[in-house]
């Protein structure tokens, strides 16, 4: 197989999960600065601000992320006291997941940051480049769905 022709710098996959590193990465340092966070009690703080209560396996389809790692993200937010577990009433393997209401104002607070932050990233790419972006994007997701079915 002859490798000459590759040029990793245009690989789409190399491009996207740069450009998806370097703009979670910024936000991240945003919210272990002021919160502490790290980027899984992020997206689980997240998925369960924006979906409202689910179970651990649920939070890690919705934020893609492996069991251990949503295990060890509830297990902080509990202690914050950001998140409460209610066991299935016929079904004792099943535990929900939920905000408390600290968590909630948590949440709320952290979605005003990320308003900001989406907003600076837009300014940063101007009008047009945000359109290009999100078609691209757009275009990248259906693609994904047709090829699942």
């Amino acid at each position: 197989m002859d490798t000459g022709d590759f040029d990793l710098e245009q690989f789409l996959p190399f491009r996207l999960n740069r450009a998806a590193e370097f703009i979670a990465l910024r936000f991240a340092a945003a919210y272990k600065a002021k919160y502490g966070l790290t980027r899984p009690e992020w997206r689980t703080l997240a998925a369960l601000g924006s979906s409202g209560r689910m179970t651990a396996k649920e939070v890690g389809v919705h934020s893609t992320m492996h069991k251990t790692k949503v295990s060890r993200a509830v297990f902080s937010l509990e202690r914050r006291r950001w998140l409460k577990r209610t066991q299935h009433q016929d079904d004792r393997r099943v535990e929900y997941l939920e905000l408390t209401a600290a968590g909630s104002t948590a949440y709320r607070e952290l979605t005003m940051l990320a308003v900001n932050y989406s907003a600076e990233v837009a300014s940063l790419l101007g009008e047009d480049g945000l359109k290009a972006l999100s078609s691209g994007l757009s275009a990248v997701e259906a693609a994904m769905v047709r090829r699942r079915r």
